[in-house]
């Protein structure tokens, strides 16, 4: 595989999570484009998640994300809630392990259910379940749950550091999968069993699904819309939420171009910065989570949510977020702006900017490695 240098993996392109949209060729003496960076991967096995087959007499599938309580990673939770919620193709529920709101750094929220209140709801079990990334991967309870929904036919789909949990349930073993870069190595001596795939979006493995770091979400929540509903259905989510394609292609190695910094806080940008992320209801959850995410990746930043009051907001899917503080009353060093109207996606192209231009381009690039986003910074 070709080299590739710090400066081809981030460079001054408009380019979307698909990886398609992705700019023209660059100039003499300027950065090639990020197109440069897929390249390595073009001949990969191109997955797909096996179509839906109806169960139980249901009109549409049934799909449950589940989150701990304790932590949660916000945008793999919230980008396969978003996604699937706003695609009508399927009955969706948020589902905690336990009673109580379930924090998702840096914001709070209150969960549809309890895994014990939706196996009384729903006895024959869920179609599908997506598992985040969680600060506790071999929560007792979390495995419990997911080893009996896999045992009652559900498809279980891991996102990024997910897959670690569901590795250690022993699905995964005598599969293939996937998981976020940067545990590689780790994963394969802790999980021996499992066929680990690398350079590789998602995997699809019989009942079994993984996608590979933060930015692969989305990817792979617009793939299992198709395989309920069409590709017809599946681009114009795509098209929704601001991405060109959904394949399973995809060249991680290209985000580690920073051996050993993708992950940490940047030198350069400013520490110990109180954020005000202000909410109000019908705010999109992707977009809201995009940006939360991006500005706590800093490592430099400690966000909170701010409302019009301490009420329960309710965003544009379903998912309810608990403020934090209240307008007028917030005690932050900074406050951003309020969530536009525009396409998902655009959310962390905005937060990008913002990063690079307020605590510095390397503060940026980090971020942008680190959820193999190969996004728009200047």
């Amino acid at each position: 595989m070709r080299t590739i240098n710090r400066r081809t993996a981030i460079v001054s392109a408009a380019v979307t999570l698909g990886g398609m949209a992705l700019g023209s060729r660059a100039g003499a003496g300027q950065a090639e484009t990020i197109s440069d960076v897929f390249d390595a991967s073009k001949n990969a096995r191109v997955e797909k998640i096996p179509p839906y087959q109806a169960r139980f007499g249901r009109t549409k599938p049934l799909v449950a994300i589940v989150g701990l309580n304790e932590g949660t990673i916000i945008s793999d939770f919230c980008i396969p809630f978003g996604v699937m919620a706003r695609s009508g193709v399927a009955d969706v529920m948020s589902v905690s392990i336990k009673p109580g709101p379930v924090k998702m750094q840096p914001l709070t929220f209150q969960l549809q259910a309890t895994v014990d209140e939706f196996d009384k709801r729903h006895p024959e079990g869920a179609d599908y379940i997506f598992v985040p990334a969680v600060e506790n991967d071999s929560d007792p309870e979390l495995l419990a749950w997911i080893k009996a929904q896999a045992g009652k036919g559900c498809t279980i789909i891991s996102i990024c550091y997910g897959a670690m949990a569901v590795a250690n349930t022993g699905l995964f073993d005598g599969h293939r999968a996937t998981s976020h870069y940067s545990n590689e190595g780790f994963r394969a001596k802790r999980f021996p069993k499992v066929k680990w795939q690398k350079n590789i979006r998602y995997v699809a493995d019989g009942k079994v699904a993984s996608s590979a770091g933060v930015s692969a979400s989305m990817p792979t929540s617009i793939a299992l819309v198709e395989a309920i509903a069409g590709p017809a259905k599946a681009a114009q989510v795509a098209r929704d939420v601001g991405i060109d394609n959904w394949n399973s292609r995809h060249n991680s190695d290209a985000f580690q171009s920073d051996p050993g910094n993708a992950n940490m806080p940047a030198r350069d940008a400013r520490p110990d910065v109180t954020l005000g992320i202000p909410v109000k209801a019908g705010d999109d959850e992707i977009a809201l989570a995009l940006t939360a995410e991006a500005y706590s990746r800093t490592g430099n930043t400690f966000g909170y949510a701010i409302a019009s009051s301490k009420a329960p907001v309710r965003l544009a899917h379903g998912l309810i977020v608990l403020p934090d503080m209240v307008t007028g009353a917030a005690n932050v060093s900074r406050m951003l702006a309020p969530l536009e109207a525009h396409e998902a996606t655009r959310a962390l192209d905005i937060a990008l900017t913002d990063i690079a231009k307020t605590y510095g381009p390397k503060a940026a690039r980090n971020v942008a490695l680190f959820m193999e986003y190969p996004g728009k910074i200047k």
